[in-house]
């Protein structure tokens, strides 16, 4: 397995509460599965990450992409694969 940085950047923030409920929904369930390491929004309002637990850049891109901020544009998607230190 490897690991995923998720970069959720804020794009329309007037749809975020909206679609929180079932972006929150979306990574919990990734999480019983454990497909998600951590995740966390960011503490200027920016936007969060999710670190994603993968066995490809495939899958994790599948993943991330499916996250409803993202389908939703609410969240803008920058993906990069991630070296715990």
């Amino acid at each position: 397995m490897a690991l995923f940085a998720a970069i959720l950047y804020m794009e329309k923030p007037e749809l975020n509460d909206q679609y929180r409920p079932q972006h929150l929904a979306y990574l919990a369930n990734l999480e019983s599965e454990g497909k998600v390491h951590a995740k966390g929004p960011f503490i200027d309002g920016a936007g969060g990450m999710v670190i994603y637990e993968a066995e490809s850049l495939q899958e994790a891109t599948q993943l991330a992409e499916a996250d409803p901020y993202v389908i939703e544009g609410v969240r803008r998607l920058e993906l990069h694969e991630w070296k715990k230190a």
